[in-house]
C-alpha cells in the first residue's frame, strides 16, 4: 500500500510538473498572493481605511511581480532600491494630481525614462516599472496630499510584507528551480515516449491525432531544455557541471526526437521526413496497414515502456536489480548481435532505443549522482565508461566576445521609450476626452501593449488580446459586482484568486490573463464603492483608445516593421546555423575541437525569437493565410534544421573520446554545398536584390569519394552523420521557394 501511495503522488508530481516546467507559474502565482494577502491582513490590523487597504494590496503586487533577477542577493538589492523609487512616485503623483497639465507632462516623462531603463538590464526594467505602476496606484485610489504620510507607511509595509513573502514563505532557489525544471524535462521526455508508443500502436485513422500529440510533445521537451539552459549558471555551483547538464539534457532530446523520427519510418511506407514533427499541419506518411502483432513489434512495445520507466523512475526508488536488468537489455541494443531478427526499419528503431537509454543513463548520472554499477553487463559498462570519458573532456570553453550594440535611435530601448512617449501623450490627450477622473486607463493600456514587444505586428496582436480580455473581464465584473454587493473581505478573497488566476495564466493567454486583472479592478471598483456599469463601459473605451494610440506610435513613429524584425532574426538564424554546421563537420573531418555546446545553444535561442516575432504573422486572425502558411513552413525548416545541426555536434562531441567514431576528411567537402546555399539565403534575406542563387545537385553520400580497396565508402557513424548532412540540405534548399531565392538546375 505505502508503495502503490508513493507511485500515485509521484505520477502526480510528474504531471504537475510537466504542465508548470519549474513550477514558476505556481510560484509566481503563490508568491505575489501571499505578499498582498499580509499586506491586507498586517494594514487591517493597523486599522487603514479602504483606500489603504487597496493601495496595500496593489504596491505588494507591483514590488513583487516586478522582480526580475534570478539570484536572491540581486533579487534583495532591487527590492531595497524599489522603495525609495516608489515613495518618489506616490510623492509625486500625489502632490501634481491637480495640476493636470504639469502632471501629466511629468507622467510622459516617467513613462519615458521607465521604458528607456530597460537597457540596464533586469535592475532598469523592474525599477521602471516600479515608479510607473506606484504612480498609477496613487492616481487609481485618488490619493490627495493630506494622505501622504499614511501612504509612505503603506508603501514600506508593502513592500516589507512583499520581502517577506519573498524571502521567507515562498522562498526559492536557483538550484530549487533548476532541480524542477530537470524534473519537468523528465516528466515531458516521458510524455514525448508515450506518444511515440501510441504512434506505434495507432490505426491509419488515428495517425493525425498522434503525430499532433508528438509535435506537441517534442516542442514542449524542446521548450523545456532552453528554460533549463537558461537556468545553469545561477542553478549549478560550477561552470563545468553546468556544461555537463547541459550536454546531457541535449542528448536525450536529440536522441527522443531520432528515436520518434525511427518510429514514424517503421510505420510508413517510405523514409519519414523529420519536418513532419515540426510543420503543423504537415502531410502524413502514408500508413496503410495496422500495427503487426509479431514477435519482434511484441519486444518494441515492451522496450519503449521499459525506457519510459527508465526516464520516469526517481533515484530513491532506482534500487534493486529490477531497473538494472531494464537498462542492460535496452543499452545491450546498441551492439548489433543484440537486435532482434526484424525488417530494417524495426532495427533501426532498436538501434534508436539503445541511443536514447545510453542518453538516459547520462542524463541520470549528470541530474542525480554516480549509478550502482554492481548489475552492469558488458554492454552497460562500455557505455558507463563512454560516459565517463565525455564527462573528462568538457570543460568550460572559451568566452566568446561581446556584439557591438546600435546606438542612438537605433538602440530597442531609446526607440521603444520614444514611442510609448508618443503614444501615452496620445492616450492622455484622447482620455482626458472620455473622462477626467479615469484618463489613466488609456495609458495604462499602451503602456502595456508595448511590453515585451518589439515590431507593430507583436503590439498589434498584444493590443487586440488586451481588448477582447477587458471586454469579457467587464462581462465578468458586473457579475460580481452584483454578487459580492458590499461584502468587502469576500472582494478580497475574489481580488486574491483573481490575481493568482493572472499570474498562472499569464505565460499562457495574454486574452486569459487580461480578462482576471479587468475583473480583479470591477471589485476593486466596488470595494472602493466607486463600481457601476458606466464605469465598466469606460473602462473598455479607454482600454480600445490605449490601444489603437499604442498601435498608432508604433506604426508611425520609428516604427519596426514586423518584416524588418523578422528578416533580422532569420539572418541571425541563419548565421548561427552556419556556425553549428560547420563548427561540427570541421570537427569531425579532424579539425580541432570547437565549443559546439554553446554555439548550438545560440542557435536555439535565435530560433526562439524568430518563432515569438513570427506570432503576429501566424495568428489565427490574420486575414493573409498565404503568408500564414508560409511563415509556418520557413519556422517548421529551420526547427528541422536546427534538429540536424544539432544531432551533427552532438556527434562531433563524441569524436575525442570514442574510438569507434574516427574522423573522415571526407566529410569536410561534403558540407560545402550546404553551408554555400545557406550564405546564399541569408544573403537574400538581407537584400531582396541580391544576385544569388541556391545550387543542387548529387545527393550528399554520393559526393564522397569512392574507395578502391573495396570496403564500405562509410562506417555506421559517417552513414548516420552522412543522413543528418542529406537532411539538412534538402531542408536548406526547401527553404529557397517561400524566401523567393532561385533554385539553379543540376549541371548548371
Amino acid at each position: 500500500m505505502k508503495a502503490a501511495g508513493r507511485s500515485v503522488r509521484t505520477r502526480l508530481r510528474d504531471r504537475v510538473a510537466a504542465s508548470d516546467p519549474g513550477l514558476l507559474r505556481l510560484m509566481a502565482g503563490l508568491r505575489t498572493v501571499g505578499a498582498i494577502a499580509l499586506a491586507l491582513l498586517v494594514l487591517r490590523l493597523f486599522g487603514a481605511d479602504v483606500t489603504h487597504l487597496v493601495a496595500g494590496a496593489m504596491v505588494a503586487m507591483v514590488a513583487t511581480f516586478a522582480i526580475r533577477e534570478k539570484q536572491r542577493g540581486a533579487q534583495a538589492v532591487t527590492l531595497a532600491l524599489g522603495l525609495p523609487v516608489a515613495l518618489a512616485s506616490v510623492t509625486l503623483s500625489t502632490l501634481l494630481s491637480t495640476r493636470v497639465v504639469v502632471g501629466d507632462a511629468f507622467f510622459v516623462v516617467l513613462i519615458f525614462c521607465a521604458v528607456y531603463g530597460r537597457r540596464f538590464g533586469d535592475r532598469g526594467t523592474t525599477l521602471g516599472l516600479i515608479g510607473f505602476q506606484v504612480y498609477f496606484v496613487s492616481l487609481f485610489v485618488g490619493a490627495e496630499p493630506a494622505q501622504l504620510p499614511s501612504l509612505y507607511g503603506t508603501v514600506v509595509l508593502a513592500f516589507a510584507c512583499s520581502a517577506t513573502v519573498r524571502f521567507g514563505v515562498v522562498a526559492t532557489t536557483s538550484a530549487g528551480v533548476l532541480q524542477r525544471l530537470r524534473q519537468a524535462f523528465r516528466a515531458r521526455l516521458a510524455q514525448l515516449i508515450a506518444a511515440q508508443i501510441a504512434l506505434l500502436e495507432a490505426g491509419p485513422e488515428d495517425v493525425d491525432k498522434v503525430l499532433e500529440s508528438m509535435r506537441e510533445g517534442t516542442a514542449r521537451l524542446h521548450e523545456t531544455a532552453l528554460m533549463i539552459q537558461s537556468r545553469l549558471e545561477e542553478g549549478t555551483p560550477d561552470q563545468s557541471t553546468a556544461r555537463l547538464v547541459q550536454r546531457r539534457i541535449a542528448d536525450a532530446e536529440i536522441a527522443a526526437e531520432r528515436l520518434g523520427l525511427l518510429l514514424l519510418t517503421a510505420r510508413s511506407a517510405e523514409r519519414a521526413d523529420t519536418l513532419t514533427l515540426h510543420l503543423p499541419g504537415a502531410v502524413t506518411p502514408l500508413v496503410d496497414h495496422a500495427p503487426a502483432q509479431d514477435e519482434a513489434m511484441a519486444k518494441l512495445r515492451r522496450d519503449l515502456r521499459a525506457l519510459q520507466a527508465l526516464v520516469l523512475r526517481p533515484p530513491a526508488e532506482a534500487r534493486g536489480t529490477a531497473l538494472a536488468h531494464l537498462r542492460n537489455r535496452l543499452l545491450g541494443y546498441r551492439d548489433e548481435e543484440n537486435l532482434p531478427r526484424a525488417g530494417a526499419a524495426l532495427q533501426d528503431v532498436f538501434r534508436g532505443i539503445g541511443e536514447a537509454a545510453r542518453a538516459v543513463m547520462g542524463l541520470r548520472i549528470a541530474l542525480d549522482g554516480p549509478q550502482d554499477e554492481s548489475d552492469d553487463s558488458p554492454a552497460t559498462a562500455r557505455s558507463r565508461e563512454e560516459l565517463d570519458a565525455e564527462d573528462a573532456a568538457i570543460d568550460a570553453g572559451e568566452e566568446r566576445a561581446a556584439e557591438e550594440e546600435p546606438t542612438g535611435l537605433r538602440r530597442p530601448t531609446t526607440r521603444a521609450a520614444v514611442q510609448v512617449a508618443v503614444g501615452s501623450s496620445l492616450a492622455i490627450v484622447g482620455g482626458e476626452f472620455l473622462s477626467s477622473q479615469r484618463w489613466y486607463w488609456a495609458v495604462l493600456t499602451c503602456w502595456i501593449v508595448f511590453l515585451n514587444t518589439a515590431s507593430t505586428g507583436e503590439i498589434l496582436v498584444k493590443g487586440y488580446r488586451r481588448v477582447l480580455g477587458t471586454v469579457l473581464g467587464v462581462v465578468a465584473g458586473i457579475v460580481l459586482a452584483g454578487l459580492v454587493g458590499d461584502h468587502t473581505w469576500t472582494a478580497f478573497a475574489l481580488v486574491l484568486l483573481f490575481v493568482f488566476a493572472m499570474f498562472y495564466t499569464a505565460p499562457l493567454s495574454y486574452t486569459l490573463m487580461s480578462f482576471f486583472v479587468t475583473a480583479m479592478l470591477g471589485l476593486l471598483y466596488t470595494v472602493l464603492q466607486t463600481y457601476s456599469l458606466s464605469v465598466l463601459v469606460l473602462r473598455v473605451e479607454e482600454t480600445a483608445l490605449g490601444a489603437a494610440c499604442g498601435i498608432f506610435a508604433a506604426a508611425l513613429v520609428l516604427p519596426v516593421r514586423t518584416d524588418r524584425r523578422t528578416n533580422e532574426l532569420l539572418g541571425t538564424v541563419l548565421e548561427r546555423l552556419v556556425d553549428v554546421t560547420e563548427g561540427a563537420v570541421d570537427q569531425l573531418s579532424g579539425g580541432p575541437a570547437a565549443d559546439l555546446l554553446d554555439t548550438a545553444r545560440e542557435l536555439d535561442q535565435a530560433l526562439g525569437d524568430l518563432r515569438a516575432a513570427t506570432q503576429p504573422l501566424t495568428h489565427p486572425i490574420t486575414p493573409m493565410r498565404a503568408r500564414r502558411d508560409a511563415a509556418q513552413y520557413v519556422v517548421a525548416l529551420l526547427e528541422t534544421c536546427a534538429y540536424h545541426a544539432r544531432s551533427l555536434a552532438a556527434t562531433a562531441e563524441l569524436l575525442p573520446t570514442h574510438p569507434s567514431i574516427a574522423a573522415d576528411p571526407r566529410l569536410r567537402g561534403a558540407v560545402a554545398r550546404t553551408v554555400r546555399n545557406i550564405e546564399a539565403i541569408a544573403a537574400r534575406v538581407a537584400d531582396e536584390h541580391a544576385a544569388v542563387e541556391v545550387e543542387t545537385g548529387p545527393s550528399i553520400a554520393s559526393l564522397l569519394e569512392q574507395r578502391a580497396d573495396g570496403m564500405p565508402r562509410y562506417g555506421r557513424i559517417t552513414g548516420r552523420v552522412l543522413r543528418h548532412l542529406e537532411r539538412l540540405d534538402e531542408a536548406v534548399v526547401g527553404l529557397a521557394r517561400p524566401l523567393d531565392v532561385p533554385v539553379a538546375a543540376p549541371g548548371r
